[in-house]
């Protein structure tokens, strides 16, 4: 049996990494990193996304505050709710106590 049929070649799930490892002695015999990309492939591109940036961020403010803006009503109309099912079940969100299970 050669070296080369006691090694399993597996691939990591996390970083992608190709790993061998021998099936008798069980331990990692190498391990090869997989080839990363650069992480700005052209600078003129990289300039532009950033200047759309304000825009972008202006615009996800914006969603933010109507959002915290109705966040009132929202709580209201939940809590109208909730109150509502209480008054039809009075057993409505309670929860049973070890003691009582007895």
């Amino acid at each position: 049996m050669g070296m080369a049929a006691r090694l399993i070649e597996v691939k990591c799930p996390c970083c992608d990494a190709t790993l061998k490892v021998d099936r008798e002695l069980e331990v990692v015999i190498s391990h090869e990193e997989p080839v990363k990309a650069r992480p700005i492939e052209d600078l003129a591109a990289a300039v532009q996304k950033l200047k759309g940036e304000p825009g972008r961020r202006e615009e996800i403010f914006q969603k933010s505050f109507a959002a915290e803006k109705n966040q009132g009503q929202v709580l209201n109309r939940k809590f109208d709710e909730l109150l509502k099912q209480a008054k039809a079940n009075p057993d409505f969100g309670k929860k049973p106590r070890e003691i009582d299970l007895d």
